[in-house]
């Protein structure tokens, strides 16, 4: 699964490779080429941040899938537990040199409360995957961002216009497409990935809080090990024994989760958000190929017309965003 793409990060290699250019003062020419290699830079990194968005999504959705195999088999706790451990393990091994420093927190309650609603996500979302379609549970997921919208003006105490409002509505009606009450897909089952996206509304937010404080990669340590730590324990009541090849997939779901949060870094780092967030919906590619090609599921047309209308829902929400921004820039 994977957690909501909202770091907010940002990089200037575009402006300092600019810098670093030769002076140019004979002519209006010269100055033109200088201001072309800057766009190219500029360009080129927008696209190298889109690629590592797919990427990103990808990794995640492939770490679901692996968690739709693996809980056919073992309990739900069992295959978080593998999740968060090997995740927690590769960070340690990879930021090993400096995590001393990172351990130093501005807030140490807020850290562990989103660590534990993510935990608590994960542990959701796979418990739906347990009953529902790899797709199915992807669509009803995507409405995290509608929730942030909506819980962003009790809890950030910001201004959301008609115009989202209307927006948010209309997304909560494409979730209801999906699950169609009283006619298919709504059954408890589908109750577990709706309250996922609730959770990791929240967990979102709390992140943006902490955007302030605390260090990207301190944040991720904390997200790992608490999870890994909590899970450790409940785990104990119910293990079971994994055959040789399980291990393995196990250990991968670890490392695609892993993968999939650097490489989510790497695409906000390259790219500015308004560029990359549009791509994070490729999720619902990756889990409909998925579904198809490993567990013989297919969508229906409810599910791709709820998730159309999710998708148009979230770029909107964002778009307007966007633009509340850019007057407040002016």
């Amino acid at each position: 699964m994977g957690p909501s793409p909202l770091l907010h990060l940002r990089t200037s290699n575009g402006a300092v490779q600019a810098e670093t250019l030769p002076e140019l003062k004979s002519d209006g020419f010269d100055v033109t080429i200088q201001n072309t290699s800057q766009v190219n830079i500029q360009e080129n990194q927008s696209s190298a941040g889109i690629y590592w968005m797919l990427l990103t999504m990808f990794f995640f959705v492939s770490g679901d899938c692996i968690a739709k195999y693996l809980i056919q088999h073992y309990d739900v706790i069992q295959i978080v537990w593998g999740r968060y451990f090997f995740h927690a393990m590769i960070l340690t091994i990879v930021l090993a040199p400096r995590l001393k420093k990172l351990l130093v927190t501005e807030n140490l309650k807020l850290q562990l409360a989103r660590s534990l609603l993510l935990l608590a996500t994960t542990s959701c979302f796979f418990m739906g995957l347990n009953y529902i379609q790899l797709a199915d549970a992807s669509a009803i997921m995507i409405m995290g961002p509608i929730f942030v919208t909506a819980l962003s003006v009790p809890i950030l105490k910001e201004r959301v216009g008609l115009r989202r409002w209307v927006s948010v509505l209309i997304g909560c009606i494409g979730g209801l497409i999906i699950i169609r009450p009283g006619n298919g897909l709504l059954q408890p089952a589908s109750i577990f990935p709706m309250t996922a996206a609730l959770l990791f509304a929240f967990y979102q937010i709390s992140t943006r809080f902490l955007n302030h404080s605390d260090s990207v990669f301190t944040t991720l340590f904390y997200s790992a090990s608490i999870g890994a730590v909590v899970s450790s324990i409940a785990v104990l009541f119910y293990w079971q024994p994994m055959s040789f090849e399980h291990w393995g997939l196990l250990i991968l779901l670890g490392m695609v989760a892993g993968s999939g949060h650097f490489t989510l870094i790497k695409a906000y780092r390259a790219s500015p958000v308004a560029t990359v967030v549009p791509f994070t919906y490729t999720n619902l590619l990756w889990a409909t190929a998925y579904g198809y090609y490993i567990f013989d599921d297919l969508p229906d047309q409810w599910t791709v017309i709820g998730a159309s209308v999710i998708i148009a829902s979230g770029l909107y929400i964002f778009h307007r965003e966007q633009m509340l921004k850019g007057k407040k820039a002016v």
